[in-house]
């Protein structure tokens, strides 16, 4: 089977892409200075990006987890992932609530997708 990896380093990929998946690893966001509505964007923004460069989309989103440090950023990490979400295709989807690797990031999200 081919396995292609992009965004390596040492530690991990960006994106992996094999038999016909793309799976993403966790996002986090670039722009520490936002609410968590803009930490969404910012996320999902990247996550548009390395769907593209593997040969897919948001469209073909299988599933995605999401953590969040507080679940009251649930209403506005919502705001942000309902204007994104291709429309009639939202994946499968679970939030959880965890302390992230920095105290900055309000968000992380994970995504697997089919290649288009």
């Amino acid at each position: 089977m081919d396995i292609r990896y992009f965004g390596q380093s040492a530690r991990l990929s960006e994106a992996v892409v094999a038999g016909g998946f793309v799976f993403l690893s966790g996002m986090v966001p670039e722009n520490t200075e936002a609410d968590v509505k803009g930490q969404t964007q910012d996320v999902l923004a990247q996550i548009d990006r390395w769907l593209e460069e593997c040969g897919s989309d948001k469209a073909h989103i299988l599933e995605a987890t999401i953590f969040l440090t507080d679940m009251n950023d649930y209403a506005a990490m919502n705001e942000a992932w309902d204007a994104w979400t291709a429309p009639g295709r939202a994946p499968a989807r679970a939030c959880i609530e965890a302390k992230l690797a920095k105290p900055e990031w309000a968000v992380e999200i994970k995504v697997s997708a089919v290649c288009k």
